[in-house]
């Protein structure tokens, strides 16, 4: 089943609950989550109406004037009964279990290597693999948050983290950062 840009777009701001499909056999089933472009849209219900039976009501929401224009836009759109239905916004689309990394021995001592560099010329000292470590456990973590677990100030976090980064160590989300499937790997790896 394919909806419209329009009417993702109309779920997902709260606009639209409502849709009305011409087909020749039902495509969507109640109970079905749809992963589109907007986030997960819920099909709550599916039922075959009456185009007659339209109400304005219901055409202003499914995102039309009026019932006529909604019955226009059905003639338009081929042969088949007319289907209604509910849908709801039920929240972004998550995202996808990132690809596991696996390391080689030589990438493995070079990541080492570099880290070692890092915790060396760091008047606290080692800090790396806690950095890590908090990341694993914590993802999403905003630097703010990282900052006030580790105990040192926002900007000096944001820094940690960017040279991690840069490693390929730890990627940005949405909220924050987290660690990338290499930073996993990594951890997940001999000691």
């Amino acid at each position: 089943m394919v909806l419209s840009n329009r009417i993702l777009r109309g779920v997902a701001a709260g606009e639209i609950t409502l849709a009305f499909q011409r087909w020749p056999s039902p495509l969507a089933r109640a109970g079905s989550r749809l992963h589109t472009a907007v986030g997960v849209i819920g099909v709550d219900e599916v039922a075959e109406v009456d185009p007659a039976r339209i109400t304005d009501a219901d055409a202003h929401r499914a995102g039309f004037a009026s019932a006529a224009g909604l019955r226009s836009s059905l003639d338009r759109n081929g042969r088949g009964a007319v289907y209604r239905l509910a849908l709801s916004y039920a929240g972004p689309a998550p995202e996808p279990p990132p690809e596991p990394v696996e390391l080689r021995p030589r990438e493995r001592a070079e990541i080492d290597r570099r880290l070692a560099r890092l915790d060396v010329s760091s008047p606290r000292g080692p800090w790396t693999k806690a950095v890590l470590e908090v990341l694993r456990q914590h993802p999403g973590l905003r630097p703010a948050e990282l900052a006030a677990d580790q105990g040192r100030p926002v900007s000096r976090c944001k820094s940690d983290v960017w040279q991690l980064r840069e490693l390929g160590l730890v990627e940005p989300q949405e909220s924050g950062f987290r660690l990338s499937s290499r930073g996993q790997s990594y951890l997940d790896g001999p000691a």
